[in-house]
């Protein structure tokens, strides 16, 4: 049995339960990195990662022209329509 732990402040705890999971994933994955210092270095990780156990995910980068200022609405559709999950690295 797993545990689901919730940061929230909740005087009566609400009964939760996780999705069954396959263990595989297909599809394409996007790696977002936001430009935030070594965000790219656990980028570069979780697509070796994906390689090596799940070789029927594609990996597709992508990234942000600033960390400052959110992601353009361009390369937000460009993520949608190619995309079937996403990943931003958020690491200093």
């Amino acid at each position: 049995m797993e545990t689901i732990l919730d940061p929230t402040d909740e005087r009566v705890p609400v009964a939760r339960q996780i999705t069954p999971r396959t263990g595989n994933l297909s599809g394409i994955i996007g790696l977002m990195d936001i430009r935030k210092p070594r965000g790219n270095i656990l980028l570069d990780e979780l697509e070796r990662l994906f390689g090596e156990r799940m070789p029927d995910l594609e990996v597709r980068r992508y990234a942000k022209p600033t960390f400052t200022k959110p992601c353009p609405d361009p390369l937000r559709a460009q993520i949608k329509a190619e995309c079937n999950y996403i990943i931003e690295g958020l690491a200093d």
